[in-house]
């Protein structure tokens, strides 16, 4: 499997091993654009795998902080207690760079960046930019695309 994201379109494609398109999705990336610089708020590109997978089993909805679930499940009325938080839900796939001083080390390491792919509300439009620097993804397609990739699952950022 590999995966290609296309910041342009606001696509992902889930290619199989003969690079074959199983799956499309919509997805939001970074509202700021691409860009590798930690602290930039931006969509780094370039060639990166899967690091990391966490989350497996959790309830759809289930609230990470820092790649931790910590005990709530999404709802409009802890949205409205939390306004400002930046929602990471259900599962997360933490990316890691592959290109030295592109996006692997340094001021611009992807992983060190703690960018992912991650689920959203279901309000929050797809399609269109609007996060921090990771790819958002409904939690429906998220936890599809979870169970058919594994941490070492090549992705391509693309412009």
């Amino acid at each position: 499997m590999k995966i290609n994201i296309y910041i342009a379109r606001q696509q992902m494609d889930l290619r199989d091993e003969q690079g074959q398109i199983t799956h499309q999705y919509l997805i939001s990336s970074a509202k700021n654009g691409t860009g590798q610089e930690n602290g930039s708020f931006c969509t780094p590109l370039g060639r990166h795998i899967i690091r990391a997978k966490i989350g497996a089993n959790q309830p759809v909805n289930t609230v990470f902080i820092r790649r931790r679930p910590t005990g709530e499940v999404y709802s409009p009325k802890l949205a409205a207690q939390f306004p400002k938080r930046d929602w990471i839900l259900t599962r997360i796939l933490w990316l890691s760079g592959c290109e030295p001083g592109f996006n692997r080390f340094g001021s611009v390491d992807t992983m060190r960046r703690y960018i992912y792919i991650h689920g959203t509300p279901d309000s929050v439009e797809m399609g269109k930019p609007g996060s921090i620097g990771c790819i958002r993804m409904r939690n429906s397609d998220l936890v599809g695309l979870f169970d058919q990739v594994s941490a070492g699952t090549q992705v391509e950022i693309i412009a």
